[in-house]
């Protein structure tokens, strides 16, 4: 692994932080914003409810982007290979499972297999950006 690959993956808090950023910025209520459902493919539904946030993208937050096509399609190739999720989706209308901001969550949440929640530390997303990363500069292109 190169320097600058370690040094990438050592800020991966920057990186879920950003993540965090982008979707407040993008929202209309940052405060509605405080869970997100890990996506295990790039070809599952839309919908204009939803602000989707790719491995790319994540990876984009903190500056890295793939040499070239080849790097991108191996870092989610690593993604697949770990099961890991390849995007995250928050939705944008409302909170889910809190819709009255009183600061509940769904008992079943941050398990790691279906709605997370930024506030408990969710490994997810940095698990996701680090190993997009890796994937990628593992690859000639």
């Amino acid at each position: 692994m190169s320097i600058t690959t370690t040094r990438r993956l050592g800020r991966l808090g920057v990186v879920v932080g950003a993540a965090a950023t982008a979707v407040a910025v993008t929202a209309t209520s940052a405060s509605a914003h405080h869970c997100f459902v890990p996506m295990y493919t790039l070809d599952g539904p839309t919908s204009s409810n939803w602000f989707v946030v790719p491995a790319a993208m994540g990876a984009g937050f903190e500056g890295y982007t793939a040499p070239c096509d080849g790097a991108e399609d191996a870092g989610y190739a690593a993604l697949r290979e770990a099961g890991l999720p390849v995007a995250l989706k928050v939705f944008d209308k409302m909170t889910i499972g809190d819709p009255k901001h009183t600061g509940r969550t769904n008992p079943n949440g941050a398990d790691g297999r279906g709605l997370e929640y930024f506030a408990a530390g969710s490994p997810l997303p940095g698990q996701m950006v680090s190993t997009y990363v890796a994937g990628a500069e593992a690859y000639a292109c």
